[in-house]
């Protein structure tokens, strides 16, 4: 299995002849190295209904009917607008072809914003996910602060790699994700959702160095981990 990171919080899986994305913002990611005309996934997994989360969803899902996993008003939502969508909530797991998917709690917002119209859609809670996958657990905490339940998943879901945002101003910053890094105990952690925005500027080195387990990965748009 192939698990490559592409900017901001965007997570693409290979598996079994099968590509997942994770939260697919490509147009607008000045971060990532993808481009929308050469992606076609067969899932997409959303932590959230921020604009920088969902992304191009809705172009990538159509190109070969793709089922799009996301929590409920998310899934109904997207339905809406013509996608193949399967409805999860935070606690819940559901088996898929590839492998397992389990929603997990994450602490932010959930939401797309209509500025003409000064219009918010309300889009559920916001998740973290957790994806079982060739006997490896990987967890993607989406846009969250910490929270000390990240204990439970660690000790419930033994974790081979994390994706957490280090961002700051919207999310944890580098201190409390190293925190969250110490609660999970996953084998890799990888910091995401930083340096798109000025907002989120940060050095992903100062969360490496933060690690008491020595066990960060900074991985640059495009770079690949296999599980």
């Amino acid at each position: 299995m192939k698990v490559s990171y592409h900017g901001h919080s965007v997570v693409k899986i290979e598996t079994n002849g099968k590509t997942i994305l994770i939260d697919p913002f490509i147009t607008g990611n000045g971060q990532t190295d993808l481009r929308v005309e050469n992606e076609s996934p067969d899932f997409i997994v959303l932590t959230h209904g921020h604009d920088d989360h969902i992304g191009d969803t809705i172009v990538l899902a159509k190109k070969k009917n793709a089922l799009v996993i996301a929590n409920n008003e998310i899934a109904h939502y997207l339905s809406w607008q013509g996608l193949n969508t399967h409805p999860l909530h935070i606690g819940g797991s559901r088996e898929f072809e590839f492998g397992k998917v389990k929603l997990t709690q994450a602490f932010h917002g959930s939401a797309l914003m209509n500025p003409e119209k000064q219009e918010i859609i309300y889009l559920g809670m916001p998740t973290g996910v957790l994806l079982f996958i060739e006997g490896k657990t990987i967890y993607h905490a989406g846009d969250t602060g910490l929270f000390s339940d990240m204990k439970l998943i660690g000790e419930r879901h033994p974790i081979d790699l994390a994706f957490l945002p280090i961002g700051d101003n919207f999310t944890m910053g580098p201190e409390d994700a190293a925190v969250a890094a110490e609660f999970l105990k996953a084998k890799t952690v990888v910091p995401i959702h930083y340096n798109t925005f000025p907002p989120i500027k940060q050095d992903p080195q100062t969360f490496i160095n933060l690690l008491k387990e020595n066990n960060g990965k900074i991985m640059n748009a495009g770079d690949v981990i296999e599980l």
